[in-house]
């Protein structure tokens, strides 16, 4: 999870992927070798591109796009070598379409003998991307705020089934307890149901249960 201090409640967050993969596509002999990899930040991305770079030596070209932030605020990309604008920039384009941040791509190409054309390059490098991102698995992302609960011990276990519950019906996270004095929940909410948890906190125990609000923050969760 990621601090944001002010983010707007309504404004959709791009999405991210939970997991590198990889995925080859050959068009008139040229292989295309697609990475997506998760990073957090463009050092990150630059780590995995040296590394592919590396790994892959004897590839003609190692095609780029990158997409960074809680609300893709960084991007970049490179054509490495392919003529200008028939690489990168198309691949960057498809994850800006698809709305995703947080990963890098690289396309790696073999070249076979043939030439593509620009026109082919353009949808050859756009194609591996969005096929590869096809297999990728997404994590959502939403705004949620961070909420402390102290319970007694002696209403813990029925207390802990009923924010179960709640949390299920609500689409929150109940993020973990902590067993000293009392028992502390910490569950993570969508804004607009802060109000429903304590109502519904209030009337199960008679108005003696008040949870305290915390920070937001940038959760992710299987799309």
């Amino acid at each position: 999870m990621a601090p944001l201090p002010h983010p707007p409640e309504n404004a959709p967050l791009p999405s991210t992927i939970a997991a590198p993969v990889e995925h080859e596509t050959v068009i008139k002999k040229s292989r295309f070798v697609t990475l997506l990899h998760p990073v957090t930040s463009v050092a990150a991305a630059e780590t995995v591109i040296a590394r592919v770079r590396k790994e892959s030596w004897d590839a003609r070209h190692h095609c780029t796009a990158l997409v960074v932030g809680p609300h893709a605020d960084q991007q970049r990309s490179s054509d490495d070598g392919e003529p200008s604008g028939t690489a990168g920039v198309p691949m960057l384009e498809v994850l800006r379409q698809r709305h995703v941040t947080d990963l890098v791509a690289v396309v790696t190409r073999y070249f076979g003998g043939v030439l593509l054309g620009a026109g082919g390059l353009v949808r050859a490098y756009s194609n591996a991307v969005s096929e590869t991102l096809d297999l990728a698995p997404l994590l959502r992302r939403q705004v949620m705020v961070e909420v402390v609960l102290d319970v007694p011990h002696t209403e813990a276990g029925r207390i802990g089934n009923l924010l179960h519950e709640w949390c299920a019906a609500h689409g929150a996270v109940l993020d973990g307890t902590h067993y000293a004095a009392a028992a502390t929940f910490r569950l993570l909410v969508p804004p607009h149901q802060l109000g429903t948890l304590d109502a519904d906190l209030a009337s199960a125990s008679s108005g003696a249960l008040r949870p305290v609000v915390g920070d937001r923050r940038i959760v992710d969760v299987p799309a």
